[in-house]
């Protein structure tokens, strides 16, 4: 068998193992979901697969909120229900009586919009 000594090597040159795409997906879509997708991708002027990794690429999903984010959003719901209770209290009873309680139910809503914000 013959070898052939100047072998043409002016191929396509070989891409890091970083840059090839060897993960293939499938995924199931709605007939709306599905042209959707195709007209973004022809009016951007790129192929679905490129626009989906683009889409990945630059979106951010938020995470689900953990149980104590919502019992924190509980008792805050359940503080602005008390507000709403002494604001008609205080419009029936007179605002100085209220004044206090609307101060302490103030600052504890603060606390917890504090702790909810830092949490986020």
């Amino acid at each position: 068998m013959k070898t052939i000594k100047n072998r043409n090597t002016n191929g396509r040159p070989t891409k890091e193992a970083a840059i090839k795409k060897g993960y293939k997906i499938t995924i199931k879509m709605a007939t709306e979901e599905y042209y959707s997708l195709k007209a973004k991708a022809r009016s951007a002027d790129i192929n679905r697969s490129e626009f989906i990794r683009r889409c990945i690429r630059s979106s951010v999903v938020k995470q689900h909120l953990t149980t104590e984010q919502t019992r924190y959003i509980k008792q805050l719901s359940g503080m602005a229900n008390n507000v709403n209770q002494i604001a008609h209290k205080a419009n029936a009873v007179g605002y100085s009586e209220v004044h206090r309680q609307c101060l302490a139910l103030s600052d504890r809503l603060d606390n917890v919009i504090k702790i909810i914000e830092d949490d986020c």
